[in-house]
């Protein structure tokens, strides 16, 4: 699948191993950027994309900026969807203990593409019965 990419920097999100599921994307910034402890802010990466309908790109944390500062998504993980053509931003969340500093250039989240269905909603009175019926959170146990 090709994904269409204008890059405002000149550098493109990369898969940093063979192995990669996400490619990596970096900040677009004029200058750094400080995220203090229980703050958020939006990051722009100064990347713009077009592919194919029936796909999403999802935007997710990097794995190393969790563990090491604390540093997620906002939204847990964002959804680019194939219509928008608008510059790729970046909700990131400080959780951690310390300010953290963003940088021009610093990879600060992950891009994975994805296939998107389309549900066919059924108006009904009534759902079948489970085991678990309408246990809710914790229900199932630890």
């Amino acid at each position: 699948m090709k994904v269409r990419i204008n890059s405002l920097s000149g550098i493109y999100p990369a898969y940093e191993t063979e192995g990669s599921a996400g490619m990596d994307i970096r900040a677009f910034l004029k200058e750094p950027v400080v995220i203090e402890p229980g703050r958020r802010a939006l990051i722009p990466t100064g990347l713009f994309m077009e592919f194919e309908t029936g796909y999403e790109v999802q935007i997710r944390a990097r794995s190393g900026l969790a563990v090491r500062h604390g540093i997620g998504l906002v939204n847990g993980v964002g959804t680019i969807d194939s219509d928008y053509r608008g510059e790729v931003k970046v909700a990131l969340v400080n959780m951690g203990e310390e300010a953290f500093t963003v940088n021009n250039g610093d990879r600060i989240a992950q891009m994975v593409i994805a296939p998107v269905v389309h549900a066919e909603i059924e108006p009904v009175e009534e759902l079948s019965e489970t085991a678990r019926g309408k246990g809710g959170f914790g229900s199932t146990g630890v």
